[in-house]
């Protein structure tokens, strides 16, 4: 990685990390290939400099040393090979109107299972939340997140495995989506196109429920996981553990995390502590306390000892958390000086793990 002033910048390069402006909204994101249109736009938003891959970075050698070294680039490198086959699971729905539904299964038993169970997968999801939002990407980085809930939640390895699959086959029903839809968040959708985004939960079970040796629980899945505990959700305004499938629930806290840590091209930059903060909201309303509770009891721990930077451009390490859900960590800024962020509610995390 180097730095690279505007005026050494040209078409081919590729950007070594996401371009944030002043408002902490994404410019451009880590891996994007420039362009003439990117490095004009670059000029007139005044951005002197950027960090692009160097060759040695591009080459083939370091990519297999970095993954036999680095478990992070490991998992990178195993996330991008396992996309082929997702898209081609979603790319095959939409073309039959049927899932390959074994095909989806043979990957989550040989690859997303077996990544869920790593120790670092929270961060690693992190590494690669400023990839494509479409589809497949979304529902591989939500399947994973679900396995390491599962995980924690205690579900034996068959479940864990069909919690997965029911993660990876969640929004299956976008393969119906108007490709105008597909980037666009339900809040920012009216009329017409919110019908259409909430027909795609119906169409997913449609999708599933020709499919064979599928549980119960995937099929609910894929048409309850916008439901929520309180009544208001959709697509049938459901209501309470009784009527929403236990896998629903799961994969809708999952869903939540992902949409609001994945890095997109024109929108503000979130962090993991943001979705925790709305996960905690919600828990007791739109969400399930019994899966909220695990999910926010260890993905805390997980985040212990990371650096992160704060508002005010301090970089400090999280040391701890209070004994309570609703919790901000407390960040060690110095030897002697640990700022405990509950008592200053307006001082916010803006980037975790910093890179220099």
């Amino acid at each position: 990685m180097r730095s690279v002033s505007l005026e050494e910048l040209s078409p081919g390069m590729i950007l070594a990390r996401s371009i944030i402006n002043d408002d902490m909204v994404v410019v451009l994101s880590e891996g994007t290939l420039l362009t003439k249109a990117h490095i004009t736009r670059l000029g007139f938003l005044d951005i002197p400099t950027v960090y692009i891959k160097d060759e040695y970075e591009l080459s083939e050698t370091f990519q297999n040393v970095s993954a036999m070294f680095n478990p992070s680039n490991a998992f990178v490198t195993e996330y991008k090979e396992v996309l082929s086959t997702a898209r081609s699971i979603f790319d095959e729905t939409a073309k039959s109107n049927q899932a390959p539904v074994e095909k989806s299964r043979e990957m989550v038993a040989s690859t997303l299972a077996p990544m869920a169970k790593e120790s670092g997968a929270i961060d690693y999801l992190l590494e690669v939340n400023h990839l494509a939002t479409d589809v497949y990407n979304h529902s591989v980085r939500v399947s994973i997140l679900a396995g390491v809930l599962a995980k924690w939640m205690h579900k034996n390895a068959a479940e864990t495995q069909d919690i997965i699959l029911a993660g990876f086959l969640h929004d299956i029903g976008k393969t119906k989506f108007p490709q105008r839809l597909i980037d666009k968040q339900i809040e920012n959708l009216r009329g017409d196109d919110l019908d259409a985004y909430i027909q795609h939960t119906m169409d997913g079970q449609q999708i599933l429920n020709s499919s064979p040796n599928l549980s119960d629980g995937v099929k609910l899945t894929a048409m309850q996981h916008h439901e929520c505990m309180d009544g208001t959700g959709f697509p049938f305004n459901l209501s309470g553990a009784d009527n929403i499938h236990l896998y629903a629930r799961i994969i809708a806290v999952c869903d939540l995390y992902d949409n609001i840590t994945t890095e997109r091209e024109g929108a503000r930059k979130s962090t993991p502590f943001e979705a925790i903060d709305r996960i905690t909201a919600d828990m007791y309303t739109k969400l399930d306390p019994t899966v909220c509770v695990p999910f926010l009891e260890h993905i805390k721990e997980a985040f212990l000892g990371s650096r992160v930077m704060l508002q005010n451009g301090l970089v400090g390490t999280i040391v701890r958390y209070r004994n309570d859900f609703a919790a901000r960590p407390l960040v060690r800024l110095t030897q002697d000086d640990i700022l405990d962020l509950n008592q200053y509610p307006d001082m916010k995390i803006i980037e975790y793990n910093p890179k220099n």
